[in-house]
């Protein structure tokens, strides 16, 4: 699916009468209808750093960018609207967004240390389906502050307002800075 339809599948989860699981549990609709607003704000206000503009300008061979998401996942809705402002930048990028819990399942080969479904996920493939990288499921500065706040054992309430304080301060920065990186 395109951006545009992965934001109709948010209305079509937060206007039904009996939306289907896992969003017919009230944790993950309000998760839902919050991740849509900060991807709202974020199509709004985001702005790409030099460092990635620069290296975009240098990809000269197609690339097919492939998103593992979900609605309810509160990472994915500060990182993906960077990775479709990224792919909107040149031609020669091209993506699509896959659900992580729907077929294809493709999550089940690019599992986080080789065990966890974390998401959002991106693989980045050649003209030939190769890969060319693959990154997430969050920037390096947001995984460290993740690892602390399971290291001094913080309830949940605080991981979700650290990690959205950190996305917030941060501003896509790290985003921008490890996949001009990878990119090229």
């Amino acid at each position: 699916m395109n951006y545009l339809a992965y934001k109709t599948l948010f209305e079509e989860i937060l206007s039904a009468e009996t939306p289907a699981a896992p969003y017919d549990k009230p944790d993950y609709l309000n998760y839902t209808k919050l991740n849509q607003s900060r991807m709202k704000r974020w199509d709004k206000h985001l702005v790409l750093s030099d460092s990635i503009l620069s290296k975009l300008q240098e990809i000269t061979s197609p690339q097919h960018w492939i998103i593992i998401t979900e609605p309810w996942c509160g990472d994915a809705a500060h990182i993906v609207p960077f990775l479709i402002k990224i792919t909107e930048q040149n031609p020669l990028l091209t993506y699509e967004i896959q659900l992580r819990d729907s077929e294809p399942f493709l999550i089940e080969k690019y599992l986080t240390n080789g065990t966890s479904k974390s998401i959002p996920k991106l693989i980045a493939r050649d003209e030939t389906g190769k890969d060319l990288f693959v990154w997430g499921p969050r920037p390096e500065g947001a995984h460290q502050l993740l690892e602390e706040l399971h290291e001094a054992k913080a309830d949940f309430e605080t991981i979700k307002i650290k990690l959205q304080n950190w996305y917030n301060d941060n501003k896509g920065e790290e985003i921008c800075h490890e996949l001009a990186q990878l990119i090229g």
